[in-house]
């Protein structure tokens, strides 16, 4: 019974994080929040700059976004950028898909528990490759601007891109998606399909009672 309990609370743990990383990675994908850019000579001006559009925010005149013209003219970070995190957020969508019917303490196809086994070890896989689609290009625009911060070949006076909350936001979605997608391999692989609760669990109950009491009316001679 405490094994039975102990499996669904991992099982639950894990989906729950793999849909809140999904959720983040979503937001992620979509935030123009990417690089921030403060002007030491206007203070009161803001630049931001996420996958799709371009924001600049003054105190006067509030939020003014522009979409990019061109997906070509784009820097090839930001490029592949828009491909892994399409990718992150699918793939994200079809693990929760296939874990979910996996799940134990879902009634669906509870006589069947190799099937619901195999579901579970796709969608944390699925988990699995969508926490590292997020991860790879959230890493590489950290990268990208963080040398472009401290090149030399700039004059001091020009101002630098520095992190944008999305980076961090997306961090914590790729971990969690990671960390989701362990916890439904390892709680699949490393024990046996428990049985299913309900009236499949009392026929099998009521099937090894029936089963002793034909021992004890017929004994062994």
């Amino acid at each position: 019974m405490m094994a039975l309990i102990f499996r669904t609370v991992v099982q639950l743990a894990g989906i729950l994080l793999s849909l809140l990383g999904w959720v983040l990675s979503c937001l992620t994908n979509y935030l123009p929040h990417w690089k921030n850019l403060n002007l030491d000579l206007n203070e009161m001006e803001n630049w931001t700059m996420g996958l799709w559009q371009t924001c600049v925010i003054q105190e006067e005149v509030g939020r003014q976004c522009k979409g990019f013209d061109s997906f070509l003219a784009l820097p090839a970070e930001l490029r592949i950028a828009r491909i892994l995190m399409f990718l992150s957020n699918g793939l994200g969508f079809l693990g929760l898909l296939a874990s979910g019917f996996g799940l134990d303490c879902l009634r669906i196809g509870e006589r069947r528990q190799e099937l619901k086994k195999r579901l579970l070890i796709v969608g944390g896989t699925l988990f699995w490759t969508a926490g590292i689609a997020a991860l790879v290009p959230v890493s590489w625009v950290a990268h990208v601007t963080v040398q472009e911060f401290w090149d030399e070949t700039l004059p001091e006076i020009v101002p630098r891109w520095e992190f944008g909350e999305a980076l961090f936001t997306g961090w914590f979605a790729g971990f969690s998606l990671l960390l989701g997608g362990c916890l439904l391999n390892c709680v699949a692989c490393s024990t046996h399909a428990p049985l299913a609760s309900g009236h499949y669990a009392g026929a099998e109950t009521q099937y090894l009672r029936q089963r002793l009491e034909m021992t004890n009316t017929y004994p062994k001679i």
